[in-house]
């Protein structure tokens, strides 16, 4: 399983992660949902106690991932394949434009 831990203007919001058996979620942190109800990610995503699942990456995410030739620099630069969509998110979406960042989340250490 991959996780990356998703931020809202440097508030931490919630975690996207991709199952071992390819299925994407996404929840909102309890504590987001209780400190900010109605500062939303995306309209597709409203804050809500519940988690939100696809089979495909949500696509919201999608619009963070670098296109064209940012995405030809970041795939050769990381050897990830462009279609390993949650590994580019990882990789390049920490400082990315506007005011959503997505971190990766090491399971290894007690966070």
């Amino acid at each position: 399983m991959r996780q990356g831990k998703v931020f809202y203007k440097d508030i931490f919001a919630g975690i996207v992660s991709e199952t071992d058996d390819g299925e994407y979620t996404f929840a909102y942190q309890h504590s987001y949902i209780e400190e900010h109800p109605t500062q939303f990610l995306t309209f597709s995503m409203p804050v809500k106690d519940n988690i939100y699942r696809d089979r495909r990456l949500f696509p919201f995410f999608e619009g963070l991932i670098p296109e064209g030739w940012l995405l030809d620099i970041a795939s050769d630069n990381w050897k990830i394949n462009k279609n390993d969509r949650m590994g580019l998110l990882l990789a390049c979406c920490k400082n990315c434009i506007g005011a959503v960042s997505v971190e990766p989340l090491d399971l290894s250490t007690d966070e």
